[in-house]
């Protein structure tokens, strides 16, 4: 078995070598902190070779340059690699979906020039499955995948609150997620969940009966999150951790009238969801609760509360209201900000110190990772029974779970707690033990790598699934090529009116230059018609399709065909096709083609040649012509398609992602609308038989015009610039 190289795929958020921003905002929770710990323990493992984790690349002046870093070496088997899309900013989750094919372009783009090709992908939450879904087909790599959240829930709970499917579908894109989350399941190897209960989440999904199921605990770094009584051997970190506790002492015992009593603590993001309001009520109405502790609530890091996002300003709001209700200055303290890096091991053990209890209260827990980082760490819990703590509490017997809406239920497990020392030792006791045999990293990562080798091995490394879905031939496009022959069909590769010169000789060159050329066909056929010619003709298998005037761009592997999706997004931008079409109703000498002639960036007609004017289609189309190309081929075909789009710029595109020098690609054609294909770098063959359009063109160092016709005349060409002898 061959060792592993993993690609993790976490895209929004903020994550970082030298330390998380955990709880800056509602992007950066436990999902930020479960995926980089992962990535760390992972690299450690003995069978894997490296562990890439992707991410977006952010150059914002409101945070930390770290992020505007392509490529960081995070130690010598693990690296983040960031890849910029939809500008710089920091933006929410929910505004990056529209860009996420462009994300898919720069991964592959990204992978082939470092020629870091991965066994295997992970991705985590909605939007990074749609990526690795993509990817898994264009690379033919498996992938699995770990939801953190779904969107079927988020968009129940919201129209519940009264929200309507409109406002939601606008601020959310629950379209997209969800169809996002349909797909992993069809797709994804299995998805990792961290209970058998969250299994159970993914019913009211239409593909639930697809998905392959493994309930794999999280871990927690058992080195860090140790018994509040271990004593640090090494004397600097001990110096370092004392110097912590005091500062984590301070910024607790500011609020605090008398900061020696025990407290209940509570740690998370400013969400609803959270429920952190219903503590405050517990503790603001019961007097005698009030005096046997303080409360302590580390809900985020803030600065200015009227400058945050309106949800988590409107939960800290109510916080700091209800404080105010009950009074519980002097009793309550809700800290600005901690070091979630360094500092919450140090809360939580401080907290044990003083004879606490951890609170957490969400509505709904898929696990918890602060449930089992606050026992490891000695501290009893009164935790949710809704979800995943429901099955760590009667294995760990670290604290008591409750109804987190029921005030009584939660009360009474905090009186029984803080009020009986037996009962605090044995849920401090049991927590400290069990969670260091239960939920290591290394029991995580050990689990996870011994299925991943089970899949690959019995898949032959493509993954079960990926063995019945369409991948295009990988090991192609791996290969490390000296030159790229992209030809256009009729009148170039064929000319059946000349009995296809040439054509016999040239499919020789091509198998026998597999190795070190690679092939592409470009014409203005859709792409059923240029499948019919591969077949027809028997062509040797292309490496890519550019179809439709260069509006589409396919994958091969000999039986199915790939649309390369990020391409259609960077056509998509300022291409409005209806109002095009309207426009064009006005001119009498064109003649919309047949239905399969068109697709969503080419409107394809048939012209009078003789009354062809491109002023007034220009004119036609308005004060946005220039967005637009009109291409004008054979005298009787017209395409209008998007200025983006064209065969040469189609070549640029796949260039870039499959890191190919434009220098190093031949391009030849025989008609209009092959003339993009011959600018810049790229070197041009025009076949003898030429149309009108390429008449006035004469051998330059960049362009040679071809005295043979069709195949005979590429022959030609290929042996002007010494590819073939």
């Amino acid at each position: 078995m061959i060792k592993l190289r993993i690609s993790l795929i976490n895209i929004h958020g903020l994550i970082k070598g030298s330390g998380l921003e955990i709880g800056r905002d509602a992007d950066n929770g436990g999902q930020t902190k479960y995926v980089y710990e992962l990535a760390e323990f992972l690299a450690q493992h003995d069978d894997v070779e490296h562990v890439d984790l992707f991410t977006r690349l952010i150059d914002d002046s409101h945070l930390s340059s770290e992020y505007a870093v392509p490529v960081e070496v995070v130690n010598e088997k693990f690296t983040i690699r960031r890849i910029s899309f939809l500008g710089k900013k920091y933006k929410p989750k929910e505004q990056l979906w529209e860009g996420l094919d462009t994300f898919v372009n720069g991964v592959v783009q990204h992978i082939k020039f470092y020629n870091i090709f991965p066994n295997w992908i992970h991705s985590h939450y909605g939007d990074a499955g749609y990526a690795a879904a993509e990817l898994s087909a264009i690379l033919n790599i498996p992938f699995a995948h770990t939801g953190h959240s779904l969107g079927y829930y988020k968009k129940k709970k919201l129209i519940e609150g009264g929200m309507t499917d409109e406002e939601l579908e606008k601020k959310f894109k629950f379209k997209q997620r969800i169809a996002a989350e349909e797909k992993t399941l069809e797709l994804s190897e299995f998805i990792v969940t961290s209970t058998e209960q969250e299994i159970e989440t993914y019913r009211p999904y239409k593909n639930f009966a697809l998905g392959k199921y493994h309930a794999i605990s999280p871990g927690i770094d058992t080195r860090k999150f140790v018994p509040y009584y271990h004593v640090e051997q090494d004397s600097n970190r001990q110096m370092e951790e004392e110097q912590r506790k005091y500062w984590v002492a301070e910024t607790i015992s500011k609020f605090l009238i008398n900061p020696h009593k025990p407290f209940i603590l509570a740690l998370s993001r400013p969400d609803r969801h959270k429920n952190l309001h219903t503590l405050i009520e517990v503790y603001g109405k019961d007097k005698e609760l009030q005096s046997i502790a303080n409360l302590v609530i580390f809900a985020g890091i803030r600065r200015d509360i009227s400058k945050m996002p309106e949800s988590e300003k409107d939960v800290l709001t109510d916080l700091l209201l209800l404080m105010d209700k009950y009074d519980l200055y002097g009793k309550m303290a809700i800290p600005k900000k901690h070091d979630v890096e360094n500092e919450v091991s140090i809360i939580y053990r401080y907290a044990a110190e003083k004879r606490g209890v951890f609170v957490n209260l969400a509505l709904h827990e898929n696990f918890g990772l602060t449930v089992i980082e606050s026992a490891s760490s000695g501290l009893p819990v009164v935790v949710t029974k809704n979800g995943g703590p429901s099955e760590v509490i009667p294995t760990c017997q670290n604290g008591e779970l409750v109804d987190p809406q029921d005030e009584n239920q939660i009360k009474n497990a905090l009186r029984n707690i803080l009020t009986d020392e037996n009962k605090w030792r044995y849920y401090s006791n049991n927590g400290a033990i069990n969670i260091q045999k239960h939920y290591s990293w290394l029991a995580h990562v050990n689990q996870y790598v011994e299925l991943i080798k089970e899949n690959l091995s019995l898949s032959s490394g493509s993954g079960i699934k990926n063995q019945h879905y369409p991948n295009i031939n990988i090991d192609r496009l791996k290969r490390k090529v000296e030159n790229l022959l992209v030809s256009d069909i009729d009148g170039t590769l064929i000319e059946p009116k000349l009995n296809n010169p040439g054509l016999q000789e040239l499919k020789a060159h091509l198998v026998n230059l597999t190795d070190k050329m690679a092939f592409a066909m470009a014409s203005g056929r859709n792409l059923d018609l240029v499948k019919q010619i591969i077949e027809q003709e028997q062509f040797p298998l292309p490496d890519f399709i550019i179809c439709s005037v260069g509006t589409e761009i396919y994958y091969t592997n000999g039986k199915d065909y790939v649309l390369d999706k990020g391409w259609a997004t960077f056509l998509s931008g300022r291409w409005k096709r209806d109002d095009i079409e309207n426009r064009l109703k006005s001119i009498s000498w064109i003649k919309l083609q047949e239905e399969e002639a068109q697709n969503p960036f080419k409107i394809s007609y048939y012209y009078d040649k003789g009354k062809y004017n491109y002023e007034q289609l220009a004119k036609a189309l308005g004060k946005g012509w220039y967005k637009i190309n009109i291409i004008p081929s054979h005298g009787q075909f017209l395409d209008i398609i998007p200025k983006r789009a064209s065969k040469g710029n189609a070549i640029k595109f796949l260039c870039r992602k499959w890191a190919i020098p434009l220098s190093n690609v031949i391009a030849a054609g025989d008609s209009g609308n092959d003339i993009d294909m011959f600018r810049g770098a790229i070197k041009g063959i025009i076949v003898g038989n030429r149309s009108d359009e390429l008449n006035h063109y004469k051998t330059t160092k960049n362009i040679f015009v071809a005295k043979d016709s069709a195949s005979a005349g590429i022959i030609e060409g290929l042996k002007h610039y010494k590819i073939i002898n």
